[in-house]
Formats: C-alpha cells, sequence, structure tokens
C-alpha cells in the first residue's frame, strides 16, 4: 500500500513514527499561516515569545501557575470523590432519583452560579473551589454513572453463584471492574475543569492565578502576553493529559491490551 493511501484512505493504520510526522506536519503549517496571517493586531511568534520571557521572569508567571495548578488539584480531589461516591450510589435504588438530579445539573452555566454560591462559601478561595468541583461533578457523575448502569447483570449473577456478599460484589464489579473506565473519565474532566479555570479564577483575583493574570492583560489589550498565557495553558493542559494518559495505562494495563486487541 503506497504512502499516500495510508495517510488519505480511510480506515488504514499507521505507525507512530508515521503519526508523529504527520502531527509534525500539520503544526509546522499552522505556524506558516501564523507567520503570514493578514490580521496586523494579532501578534507574531516572536512577541508572544518574548512576552512569555518577561511574564515569566519579572512578572511572577512561575507562581501563578503553581497557585491555578493547587486550585485544579484540589478541586479534582473534591470531584473525584463526590462523583465516584454518588456513581457507585446508583446500584441502590434509594439514590438513584438523586444521581439523575445531580446529572441533569450539568446544564446550568456557572455564571449564574456565582451569586448563590457566593453567599454559601463567602467567595474567595471557596468560592472557586465550589464553582469548580460543581462543574467537573455533574459531568463526572453523568459520564460514571452511565457506565455503572451499563454492567453486565451476568457479572454479578456469576458472583452471587460463588457465594459473594453483595460488598463484595460491589468491590470486585462496581469499582474494581470500572477503574480503568473512571480513570478515563477522570481525564476528560480533567479537560473540562483545566477549561473553566481561567472564567473560575477571574471572578475572585485576590488569590492570583492564571486566569487573573490574563484577564489583567487582556484588560489592557496586551494581546502578545495574552497569547503568550494562553500558550502556557494550553501546553500545561497537553502535559496532564499526557500525565493521566500515562498513569492510567500504569493502574489499568489490560485496559490497553483490550483496545489493541480490537
Amino acid at each position: 500500500m503506497t504512502l499516500v493511501r495510508r495517510l488519505f484512505w480511510p480506515n488504514r493504520a499507521i505507525d507512530k513514527v508515521m503519526f508523529l510526522g504527520v502531527a509534525g506536519g500539520w503544526v509546522a503549517l499552522a505556524f506558516v499561516v501564523w507567520l503570514a496571517s493578514p490580521w496586523e493586531s494579532l501578534p507574531g511568534p516572536g512577541e508572544v515569545f518574548g512576552a512569555l520571557r518577561s511574564l515569566w521572569w519579572e512578572h511572577g508567571m512561575g507562581p501563578e501557575l503553581f497557585t491555578t495548578l493547587g486550585l485544579i488539584g484540589h478541586a479534582l480531589f473534591l470531584t473525584v470523590v463526590i462523583s465516584l461516591l454518588l456513581s457507585y450510589a446508583t446500584v441502590i435504588n434509594f439514590f438513584r432519583p438523586l444521581v439523575a438530579a445531580v446529572s441533569k445539573l450539568r446544564f446550568l452555566g456557572l455564571t449564574g452560579l456565582v451569586a448563590p454560591f457566593t453567599l454559601m462559601t463567602g467567595g474567595g478561595y471557596d468560592l472557586k473551589i465550589a464553582l469548580l468541583t460543581f462543574g467537573m461533578t455533574t459531568f463526572f457523575v453523568t459520564a460514571m454513572a452511565q457506565v455503572v448502569e451499563e454492567i453486565p447483570r451476568e457479572q454479578f449473577d456469576h458472583l452471587r453463584v460463588m457465594g459473594a456478599s453483595e460488598m463484595r460484589i460491589l468491590w470486585e464489579v462496581v469499582i474494581l471492574g470500572t477503574l480503568d473506565k473512571a480513570l478515563d473519565i477522570l481525564r476528560q474532566n480533567l479537560a473540562i475543569g483545566w477549561a473553566m479555570i481561567t472564567m473560575v479564577e477571574g471572578i475572585s483575583r485576590a488569590e492570583g492565578g492564571l486566569g487573573a493574570m490574563i484577564l489583567n492583560q487582556n484588560k489592557h489589550f496586551k494581546l502578545a502576553e495574552v497569547f503568550a498565557i494562553l500558550f502556557v495553558i494550553l501546553a500545561v493542559g497537553l502535559v496532564l493529559d499526557y500525565l493521566m494518559a500515562l498513569f492510567t495505562r500504569l493502574v489499568c494495563p489490560h485496559s490497553v491490551l483490550e483496545r489493541v486487541k480490537r
């Protein structure tokens, strides 16, 4: 099969080297388009990287980045605890309406929730944690509860025939049996939270963070600085996504083997 057919014909597999080459080609094309941009107000690569160097060494971007990472880490921990408890509770009929209601709350926008959450938390850091946790939890519960619902009944019956207790069935079938899917959903919700974090940090700027920094630069129409911060947000997001994928492969290597078999 020719190289062109492998690249452009549908449903054809390519090796990792070829994939990286194609990805590099798209990145190079995007860079050329950026250089040839007809919009004069759009900062060029030199301006953006110069602004990045200035923000990092002169304006404290490093500490602001760690502030943002601490915020997302705290919110993610609370999201995992709350979401998994609710999702696993779907095996109990009494809690199913509650889990369904939490799932439907994903249609609420965070902007309208600032006032009630401010009254409940008092604002500041606690407000940002509450908003981020709420936003990620509703999506996490939606996906994870569906995973639990789709567990084949045969798996429950098999352990019951072997004399296992309901708590052991919950542990082995519901919790351990869906761990790889839970980690994959966690990876997706980390991306959701990372996308929301600049908006959330902009609501309360007292503690700083990349969100507060980008809003301050945007207020003064410093586009090079804004693009530099966006570049850092994208780069860190890609690193976090890669680390989550690596962690999933280490904890659940069988999930990778299942994908290969397919």
